[in-house]
């Protein structure tokens, strides 16, 4: 999961990201998952899903070409407002899609598993246990192993949540097969078999992926192979425009898992994306506000009884509108505690699932056999514990003040009976033998002060430790969100129940408090999380003790280390560029940098085919700054035959140049009209790297090509006496691939690049490597 590095020919020189060289590595403790050469300007491999691929970087950065301005200036009013049209209508259709899909998955989880527990309750009720355990965990077993075997062998980029994948994306990282049809399918029917299976993970996480799933495939007109050519499809044929769509996405897909419109459009701004702007905003509202209509209509139909088990069941887990609290100065002290608890398990929860995936990576290394039978392993375990625990809980008899059904052998309720005498109910059987969302609300349910026991909610508690720790890297469709949310819950609301008579917070309150301090205390968010749980409870009275506990939480996480989510990011190897630059950074010049890397590779404005393909040939850089002597007169103290940077251009295009053999029997500039009969400006967007099919005649290699209209003549630039810390914040917020650093002085003979820095330039650990005198000053503060 590291940066391996790969020379083709002779060269040396790094412009850019460079091809596939790498192996597995022993995975000690404390490194990455895949072998890492930690160099400037190293090949990026990470793990993307469960498949090492080769990573490289976006072109979120306009490519100012003649070709592109000459487009610019020549759309009318009516294309300008067709594209922005079509934005509009992808975000709605964006929402549709991914509301529908989440009903479909919510109905299909709900009537699997319903059905599935309905046959367990009736060999309960014939007391033949023995049989419903081999009924329930084979029923799991099954559903594990299609989900597992359709990850293992079709998608493997669909195990896991998909978040951090996302968020790597969103930050400037190409991540390959992530956001394809077939990992979309992949991901739809593993939810549905994962969480039917009663594992201890939830399709939140996978909500969000197929989401940006939907989203992707919209913007670029369909699947690789099975592309629409549309002409007005031309204007999203970029990544920029994809970017944008990818965060509509994300924020649909955490609408759709929590029916939060407005907790979702912050998740994506919180959480997932790197660049954001108030326009982006209103299409991801306007995307999450479909969603919730769609989910809404399609409750009002299931209240009718026309969706199978599903039922009237709603998407709020926990609805207290009908509820009035009040706060005491008193309260303060156990919702404190609660934050601290919180942040203290949230980084304890961080660490062992660090060390846990550790350990799954060596079992999957062995292969695709040995991820299947850990899955199965997995979900063999967890049936046990789910069916078998409930038998050390002690019978507590009905409440009859309780409005409720008491007993219940039903696939849902808040009182199951399992094996216990009429009139009596299992508490542990009410919490473990449901589904997930089913457990939830139970744990969460208001006016119940006496209906768990303390000790089945300690078995609670450390069983779904365990199960979420060792659940969670399977090779299954996997979400974070419920696992914590579960976690959480319990220790909230046995701190609630020994705070008893001392408080007057209900104790599915502090359930719910419990849940959002451990999410902050894992996943480090605030807002968009204090925003979900107020449109999960449906009432604004929770919002001040909500705040504190999350920023509690987060507090005390942050001081232990990284979200979860970071640390899958380090894991997999995906060079994700942070918020913040060390402050060991500002030591630093650009200018220093650049000197501890090979020359840069520069081209000529008008370049045989000879240079360009021996370029290619002996190295992988995917950007080459392009040179010219100046055509003006030069000012007073410039020396003459000075020399100009043109600007800068992609491999692809010179890729492109080559297969469509656009050459010059001359050396000299074309017109116009020449360029733009040969190439369509959105064709420039497509990525065309492949060069080995590319076949030269030895006539041809002693033609010319003219690269100044496919140069972007406006790259970004730096000057060499900038800290690497300022140009760190540029590079990301603006979202760029490759950034030039310029002298301070133009002299005689010195060209006018001096350096080119990419993603990997600016990783701390790769510039520590060429800068070991550094590491001295890493704990120094910044000013």
């Amino acid at each position: 999961m590291g940066e391996v590095t790969n020379h083709i020919g002779n060269s040396s020189n790094y412009n850019g990201e460079e091809e596939e060289q790498g192996d597995a590595e022993s995975n000690t403790l404390n490194q990455p998952l895949v072998k890492a050469n930690r160099t400037l300007s190293s090949t990026p491999l990470a793990l993307v899903g469960t498949k090492v691929s080769h990573i490289e970087s976006l072109d979120y950065e306009i490519n100012e070409n003649d070709l592109f301005k000459h487009d610019w200036r020549k759309r009318s009013k009516t294309q300008v407002l067709q594209y922005i049209f079509l934005k509009w209508t992808f975000a709605c259709l964006v929402g549709l899609l991914t509301g529908l899909i989440a009903t479909l998955i919510n109905l299909a989880v709900e009537n699997i598993a319903g059905y599935k527990l309905l046959a367990v309750g009736h060999f309960l009720a014939q007391e033949r246990y023995v049989t419903g355990l081999m009924m329930f965990a084979g029923a799991n077993l099954g559903l594990t192993l299609i989900a597992s075997v359709l990850c293992v062998c079709f998608a493997p980029t669909a195990a896991g949540p998909g978040i951090p994948e996302i968020k790597a994306y969103l930050n400037g990282i190409d991540t390959p097969n992530m956001f394809g049809a077939t990992t979309m399918f992949v991901k739809i029917i593993g939810s549905i078999g994962a969480v039917s299976a009663g594992l201890d993970l939830g399709k939140e996480g996978p909500l969000v992926h197929i989401g940006t799933c939907i989203a992707s495939l919209l913007g670029q007109g369909g699947t690789d192979n099975h592309r629409i050519k549309w002409r007005w499809l031309r204007y999203f044929n970029n990544d920029r425009d994809r970017r944008d769509l990818i965060t509509c996405g994300s924020a649909a897909g955490v609408c759709a898992a929590f029916r939060s419109p407005v907790g979702g459009v912050l998740f994506a701004l919180e959480e997932v994306a790197t660049w954001w702007r108030s326009a982006l905003l209103w299409r991801t509202f306007f995307s999450t506000a479909v969603v919730v209509v769609v989910l809404r209509e399609f409750i009002e139909i299931c209240k009718s009884g026309k969706c199978g088990l599903f039922g009237s069941g709603g998407l709020i887990m926990f609805d207290v509108s009908h509820v009035t609290y009040t706060y005491h100065v008193t309260d303060i002290i156990p919702v404190t505690l609660i934050g601290v608890i919180g942040g203290v398990l949230g980084s304890l929860y961080n660490h062992l699932l660090h060390k846990v995936l550790r350990l799954y990576n060596l079992i999957n290394a062995k292969g695709k056999i040995h991820k299947v039978l850990l899955s199965l392993l997995v979900s063999l375990f967890t049936s046990v514990c789910l069916y078998g625990l409930p038998f050390l809980a002690t019978c507590k008899p009905c409440d009859p003040s309780i409005e409720e059904r008491c007993p219940t052998n039903g696939r849902s309720g808040n009182f199951k009976q399992f094996h216990c005498p009429k009139g009596y109910y299992s508490d542990l059987a009410t919490l473990l033998l449901t589904t997930n969302d089913d457990a939830v609300r139970n744990i969460f349910s208001s006016n119940t002060p006496n209906e768990f026991s303390m000790g089945s909610l300690w078995i609670f508690f450390v069983l779904y430790c365990i199960l979420g720790l060792f659940t969670f890297g399977i090779a299954t469709p996997s979400g974070l969100f419920l696992p914590i949310i579960l976690m959480g819950s319990a220790y909230g609301r046995m701190l609630g129940g020994v705070m008893g008579s001392y408080t007057s917070i209900d104790q599915g309150l502090y359930a719910v408090l419990g849940a959002a301090s451990l999410m902050a205390g894992s996943m480090r968010m605030t807002v968009s999380l204090c925003v979900i749980f107020l449109e999960l409870t449906n009432n604004l009275l929770l919002l001040p003790i909500t705040m504190i506990v999350l920023l509690i939480a987060k507090t005390v996480g942050d001081s232990f280390n990284p979200s979860i989510y970071d640390i899958i990011l380090h894991l997999k190897g995906l060079p994700f560029l942070e918020a913040n630059p060390e402050p060991w950074m500002r030591n630093l010049s650009v200018g220093e940098l650049g000197d501890a890397k090979p020359p840069v590779v520069t081209l000529q404005g008008v370049e045989k085919v000879a240079r360009i393909v021996d370029v290619l040939r002996n190295t992988t850089h995917n950007a080459f700054p392009v040179l010219d002597e100046a055509e003006v007169v030069p000012q007073a103290g410039l020396a003459t035959g000075a020399i100009e940077l043109h600007g800068l251009i992609l491999r692809a295009h010179l890729v492109k140049v080559l297969k469509k053999r656009w050459f010059l029997t001359e050396k000299r500039r074309t017109k116009e009209w020449e360029v733009r009969e040969k190439f369509p400006w959105d064709e420039l967007a497509e990525r065309e790297d492949n060069f080995d099919d590319v076949a030269i005649t030895s006539s041809e290699m002693q033609m010319y090509v003219d690269l100044h209209p496919l140069t972007n003549t406006t790259p970004y630039t730096v000057m060499e006496n900038m800290s690497v810390a300022k140009a760190l914040v540029l590079f990301r917020q603006v979202g760029l691939r490759h950034l030039l650093i310029v002298p301070k002085i133009q002299v005689s003979g010195m060209s006018p690049v001096v350096g080119i820095l990419t993603r990997q330039d600016l990783r701390a650990h790769n510039i520590l490597q060429a800068f070991p005198h550094l590491e001295k000053s890493k704990g120094r503060k910044a000013h």
